[in-house]
C-alpha cells in the first residue's frame, strides 16, 4: 500500500536552523510565526477564526535519519520512538498545538510555534479541550521530566 499527501502549506517560523528551535510548543523558547495555506486549500479557513488554539500537523522535513530507537530532548536514556515526540521516526509526521492570533487571507498568524521555518504543513485541526485533554492521562517516562522543557532547545542529536 502506498499513502501519499500533498502539503497544504507551508511554515514560516522565526527557526532556521534545528538546534535553535524549541522542543515544544509551549516551551518559553517558543516564537510567533505564519501558517500559509496554499490557495487552493483557503476555503477551508472558513469558521477557524472562532478557535484559540490548533493541532498543526506537519512534515518533519529535515529530519532524515529514521530510528525505532531513539534519546529524545528530554531524557538521556534510549526509547522506543512510538514512546517519543522525537522526529526521527519511520513517518516523520510532527504535531504541535499552537495559538491562532489572527487569520489575514489564507495566512495564519499564529504563536507558541516549534516549527522549523519552511516546514511543509499536512493538516491543521481545530483543538477542542473538552476532545482532547485527558486529566488521568499517564505520561509514562515523561513523568521525570515535568518542567524540563520550559526554555529546552533542541540539539543536533536528529540531524
Amino acid at each position: 500500500m502506498t499513502i501519499a499527501y500533498e502539503p497544504i502549506g507551508v511554515v514560516h517560523s522565526p527557526f532556521k536552523r534545528l538546534d535553535e528551535m524549541p522542543v515544544q510548543p509551549i516551551s518559553a523558547a517558543s516564537g510567533a510565526g505564519v501558517v500559509e495555506i496554499l490557495p487552493q486549500f483557503a476555503e477551508g479557513l472558513c469558521d477557524l477564526d472562532g478557535f484559540s488554539h490548533l493541532v498543526l500537523l506537519y512534515h518533519f522535513h529535515e529530519a532524515p535519519r529514521r530510528s525505532l530507537t531513539v534519546t529524545p530532548f528530554l531524557d538521556a536514556k534510549p526509547h522506543g520512538v512510538f514512546a517519543t515526540r522525537a522526529p526521527s521516526r519511520p513517518n516523520p509526521i510532527g504535531f504541535s498545538i499552537i495559538k491562532l492570533m489572527a487569520i489575514e487571507n489564507n495566512a495564519l498568524r499564529v504563536e507558541q510555534l516549534d516549527v522549523l521555518d519552511g516546514t511543509p504543513v499536512l493538516d491543521i485541526k481545530p483543538h477542542v479541550p473538552a476532545f482532547d485533554c485527558r486529566p488521568d492521562a499517564r505520561i509514562g517516562w515523561f513523568e521525570q521530566s515535568k518542567g524540563l522543557f520550559s526554555g529546552k532547545l533542541s540539539d543536533k542529536r536528529f540531524i
